[in-house]
């Protein structure tokens, strides 16, 4: 049978790449090819050759089509990738579509199969922020609607989706693929030589993510969440790989003195591959982000987080985990971030089923469901 694998951001890579793999373990257990993988990279956000890197560290095989659809409104982008995807679907008539996250991409490419009548399997469903300012709110909303399979993180998913009306049968508690990918990738993370490159030492320093438009398309919430981090660099140098929105919007707002001051202690670089990156979140101190996947990371890994968003993403990760909603106020996220530092920082735990496994339950449950 089948299976087509959409993929439109860097985010995504890292949930398609453990199921992959967990097609492949299936297959070789079963003695035969009864999967067929077919990956589509719709270029949603990076094009391939930029993408190389990801696919690279991330053992991804080349994808089977490219879209190219590249940036554009929201409209556009679904739209693009919609026409893009259905000619595929038509040529390949595959048995099930797998959809990951809540990009424009995972939206256009699960309403194109099901106007087309396919089965759509979608990978972190469940997930809400109860914020429909977010662009990703609505795309959750939408897939998780008009999908077959629902596969979760969590419990709290869970009654996200039965308080919605999502019948309990197409619902699938499985684990986080984004942990799987991480715990998969550990070891070979911490070959990357990048803490000497930087100059730093394990937990000498903090790290920051920001590209969320609520954060970085607006002067005042970028000024004061530079200021903040600016504050907080005072004590321990902050490592900020700038997203090239964030950069462009530090230029354009007139902002760049704040991350050049050497008071800061702040520390651009140009965005990171995927196990530079990791190895730098497994030996900080803190990680402040807005990525929705580093608060995924660092409850993992046990690495106190401090999240700049108003809406919570990853439940869970604030009430298992190590994450801390900060939100917008600049003040909570410096008083945050000093507790950390003198040691009084939330401790966590690993929520269940995080263990590495989610791709297996997910290629399991849908062998179960479609083939056998």
């Amino acid at each position: 049978m089948k299976i087509v694998l959409v993929a439109g951001a860097r985010p995504n890579f890292m949930k398609i790449a453990p199921i992959l793999r967990a097609i492949d373990k299936y297959n070789a257990s079963e003695g035969k090819n009864i999967i067929e993988p077919i990956l589509v990279h719709t270029g949603q956000h990076y094009d391939y050759e930029m993408s190389k890197i990801f696919f690279k560290e991330l053992e991804l095989p080349e994808p089977d089509k490219y879209l190219g659809v590249g940036s554009g409104t929201h409209a556009e982008q679904t739209g693009k990738v919609m026409i893009g995807f259905e000619k595929v679907i038509l040529k390949e008539a595959p048995g099930l579509v797998i959809v990951v996250g809540d990009v424009n991409s995972t939206l256009a490419g699960a309403l194109a199969a099901v106007k087309l009548h396919i089965p759509v399997a979608h990978v972190e469903a469940g997930l809400r922020s109860y914020d429909r300012e977010m662009p990703e709110e609505i795309n959750r909303l939408l897939t998780d609607h008009v999908s077959d399979c629902l596969f979760t993180t969590s419990e709290y998913d869970d009654d996200n989706l039965l308080r919605e009306g999502i019948p309990r049968d197409r619902i699938f508690n499985v684990g986080n693929v984004m942990a799987d990918s991480l715990i998969f990738n550990m070891e070979m993370a911490k070959k990357s030589g990048v803490l000497s490159r930087l100059g730093l030492r394990e937990q000498g320093y903090a790290l920051l993510t920001l590209h969320r438009p609520a954060n970085v398309d607006d002067k005042e919430s970028l000024s004061n969440i530079l200021e903040a981090v600016g504050s907080i660099g005072r004590r321990i140098p902050v490592v900020f790989p700038v997203h090239p929105r964030t950069r462009k919007n530090i230029d354009r707002f007139g902002l760049a003195h704040i991350c050049d001051s050497t008071k800061n202690q702040l520390i651009l670089t140009e965005p990171l591959g995927y196990l530079s990156f990791l190895n730098l979140e497994m030996k900080s101190r803190m990680v402040v982000t807005d990525s929705g996947g580093v608060q995924v990371e660092t409850t993992v890994l046990g690495i106190p987080c401090l999240t700049v968003l108003d809406s919570p993403i990853w439940t869970i990760t604030h009430e298992q985990g190590t994450n801390t909603l900060v939100g917008s106020d600049s003040r909570k996220l410096v008083d945050e971030a000093f507790n950390i530092l003198e040691g009084k920082g939330k401790k966590g735990a690993i929520p269940q089923l995080w263990d590495g496994k989610a791709a297996e339950r997910i290629v399991h449950t849908l062998a179960e469901s479609f083939i056998r």
